[in-house]
């Protein structure tokens, strides 16, 4: 695990965060009865994106908004907004894809075939449209207001926001768009580093949050550079963050219902709670 101080954060707020990340791992969660699930509709320039809205039951809390893998808003993205809700945030949930259909593309994601041509057609057309310039950061913007805009969302505090594979770059340019955002984090993110000038790790010295980055081994293996790049890139832009990479993991292993790898199991559980105190205790301290 490799830890990057900016200069303006202080040895001791970085030893509370992992303080804090070990007591989220061993607090039981809170109750999930006491969260509130809501389908809303958010406007966007490009059109009006539906969404899954959780928030606890009383009170107004950070806002949180999650972007989703590959395979989009669907039941497992439910139960990981209403399980974030019952932590004390109000969570939204968007679907990626509006642009080219309504929610859910895909139901479980355990059933997809990424050998199958046919399967792998289908996420080039769900994909397509979020690719284009600036329409993720146009998106960013909508539902940054729309948390705001809720009764339920405390705008004296920071907005966080995290992402699974495909979700992983789309954090990057959600952080970067708005200062708004106190608290990012990518879990197994797909290229975040890349030799393109659109990197998005070219857009680090743009964010004004606190990044967690959780690598899948696999991943590593695969491009052993980008750690590094990113380890460098958030400290010459001054941007607190840690980079952590999970030994054994496979690209997927937090989201539960991702489809086997050659017959093997992608998700793992132990790994993916230990990602998930981390994540409690980054928005426990950066969005306070």
């Amino acid at each position: 695990m490799a830890k990057i101080d900016a200069p303006d954060v202080s040895r001791r707020g970085f030893a509370a965060f992992s303080v804090a990340a070990g007591l989220a791992m061993a607090a039981p969660g809170k109750a999930a009865d006491a969260v509130v699930e809501t389908d809303v509709s958010v406007k966007t320039p490009d059109g009006v994106c539906d969404a899954a809205f959780f928030h606890p039951a009383t009170g107004s809390h950070p806002g949180v908004i999650v972007w989703t893998d590959i395979f989009g808003l669907r039941p497992s993205f439910r139960d990981l907004g209403k399980r974030l809700a019952a932590e004390g945030y109000s969570v939204l949930v968007p679907n990626p894809f509006y642009r080219t259909a309504k929610a859910p593309v895909v139901v479980d994601a355990s059933t997809f075939d990424f050998n199958n041509p046919s399967d792998r057609a289908k996420t080039a057309s769900w994909t397509g449209p979020i690719n284009q310039p600036g329409a993720i950061e146009r998106d960013a913007m909508a539902h940054i207001a729309f948390l705001d805009g809720q009764k339920q969302v405390n705008t004296a505090r920071k907005i966080g926001t995290q992402g699974y594979c495909m979700g992983g770059p789309l954090v990057f340019k959600t952080a970067a768009v708005s200062r708004r955002i106190g608290a990012g984090a990518t879990f197994h993110g797909g290229g975040l580093v890349t030799d393109k000038p659109d990197s998005p790790h070219l857009l680090i010295p743009k964010m004004k949050a606190r990044l967690y980055i959780a690598i899948a081994a696999s991943d590593d293996t695969r491009q052993p550079d980008a750690k590094d790049k990113l380890k460098e890139t958030f400290a010459a832009a001054h941007v607190p963050a840690e980079v952590e990479v999970y030994p054994g993991t496979i690209h997927g292993w937090c989201v539960r219902d991702m489809p086997p790898q050659n017959g093997k199991p992608i998700y793992n559980a132990a790994d993916a709670d230990r990602a998930w105190g981390k994540l409690v205790a980054l928005y426990g301290s950066a969005l306070a």
